[in-house]
């Protein structure tokens, strides 16, 4: 029986005097204060869902970089959570605050490049400024998630390549356009990923909506990209509370899409492949 590993929920403090908002770019996200979700509330969500542990998110457009709440809330639940959170790698002190971070708990880190508040730009993707903490990463198996979409995607290339011992892990799969259908042409930018086999992907509802759309299917975009990168290579996240719905319907919507696929390649999605990211949550 597999049980349920969600990496991409969010978690956000109802004290904002304990944990005072500072977004990135300035600007906060419409759902962090529509649909805030406090660890206490993702936990019951879990509970309610048949999730049995995730890797949380921190909330760069709430937070920015200080990555507080997402540590103190996981720490709560060492059984059941661990930290993903944001660093200014581009900043001179970026490898000793990803180093104090570890030291407080977070298991992995995120790249935001842009997304629901700003327009994507991958510039801090190729800045040789950030190379230190790459290496960082390397030394410390501390896996990176990376926030883009395809025009980002040349730029992940280029670090797959010079840091081959990073586990890279692309948001909502890199953001594919799917509605072509079969054989996917639009998305050839994120097939060509499968060589480098160091790049891993979320599957999140926004995929599990839009192969709904014009000429896409699940049963047909699923299983190419299983043959293209294997199940081995890709991890659902529920992306809740950002995504609306309760976490229960958020994965029978991703259980329903991944239906076509066997049993073992579902096993891999839905926890194995999360276990292997972050090692703690085995």
């Amino acid at each position: 029986m597999t049980s349920i590993v969600d990496i991409h929920p969010h978690i956000i403090s109802d004290d904002e005097k304990a944990y005072p908002p500072a977004p990135l770019f300035g600007k906060r996200s419409d759902w962090s204060q529509e649909r805030p979700s406090t660890v206490e509330a993702l936990i019951a969500a879990m509970d309610a869902a048949g999730v049995a542990k995730a890797a949380v998110v921190h909330s760069s457009t709430t937070y920015g970089f200080d990555n507080s709440y997402v540590v103190d809330g996981c720490n709560q639940y060492k059984d059941r959570l661990v930290a993903v959170g944001s660093v200014d790698v581009l900043a001179e002190d970026a490898t000793q605050k990803i180093i104090e971070w570890k030291e407080r708990g977070l298991a992995g880190l995120r790249l935001f490049t842009g997304g629901s508040t700003k327009e994507f730009d991958p510039s801090e993707l190729e800045d040789p400024r950030s190379y230190p903490s790459w290496e960082l990463c390397a030394e410390l198996n501390i896996p990176m998630c990376i926030q883009t979409g395809p025009i980002g995607l040349p730029q992940v290339t280029a670090l797959a390549k010079r840091f081959p011992k990073v586990k890279i892990i692309l948001d909502h799969l890199g953001r594919p356009d799917v509605l072509d259908g079969p054989p996917y042409a639009n998305a050839k930018s994120m097939f060509d990923l499968a060589p480098l086999e160091n790049i891993y992907f979320k599957l999140t509802p926004r995929i599990f909506g839009d192969v709904k759309k014009e000429k896409a299917s699940a049963d047909t975009f699923f299983p190419a990209v299983v043959k293209e990168f294997g199940a081995q290579r890709l991890a659902w996240g529920s992306n809740f509370p950002t995504s609306p719905g309760t976490l229960a319907e958020i994965l029978a919507t991703a259980q329903k899409g991944l239906a076509s696929l066997s049993d073992e390649d579902r096993a891999w999605i839905f926890e194995k492949t999360a276990k292997q990211l972050y090692p703690s949550l085995a």
